[in-house]
């Protein structure tokens, strides 16, 4: 994956950033309060995600973050709730990935330096990757395919594709059988 760093100076309001801001956020709150698997709930989510929800996905409520509109979900993807995504730098999720409850994707991060400044690195998920519950993906990383996340791991480095990951900081603590897929 090729991984630029992009910054954006907040202190400058971007117009089409604050129209989509404004799009958004009530629908996100609409959202958040509407009856899981109603109606409602499935129009709004495809309204919040757009033309960027692949066929058969499912995000579960509650959701929070930035620019969540420009992520972009593949097909027969599941992703539980509280799930907080930071999308600035640009979050991918392909196909079949399953991300646990109170995940957090972070693509942008605050420069130490000039807080007003988001330095922003897309996030990677490689189809059929699974994330633990409880953790946490941060700007720049790509997870390889079906690669697992332990459960409250914090990324910091990518992950292979069949690697088991897990801890603070996340580290290899096993690789799977490829050929024990059915792909």
């Amino acid at each position: 994956m090729q991984c630029n760093e992009t910054r954006v100076d907040i202190r400058i309001p971007d117009p089409e950033d604050l129209k989509e801001l404004m799009r958004t956020r009530p629908l996100i709150f609409k959202f958040n309060n509407a009856m899981p698997f109603s109606e409602e709930s499935i129009l709004l989510m495809k309204e919040i995600f757009g033309g960027n929800l692949g066929e058969g996905s499912m995000v579960m409520s509650p959701i929070s973050g930035s620019c969540i509109s420009s992520m972009k979900i593949g097909r027969k993807v599941f992703i539980n709730s509280g799930l907080l995504a930071m999308a600035r730098g640009g979050i991918t999720i392909e196909d079949g990935v399953m991300i646990a409850a109170n995940v957090q994707l972070l693509s942008n991060n605050h420069d130490p330096y000039d807080l007003n400044i988001l330095t922003c690195k897309p996030v990677l998920i490689k189809r059929q990757a699974w994330i633990g519950a409880g953790a946490t993906i941060l700007p720049g990383i790509s997870i390889g395919e079906h690669a697992i996340v332990g459960a409250a791991a914090v990324v910091t480095k990518d992950v292979p594709d069949y690697a088991v990951v897990a801890g603070n900081p996340a580290r290899i603590i096993k690789t799977l059988d490829p050929e024990k897929f059915k792909d």
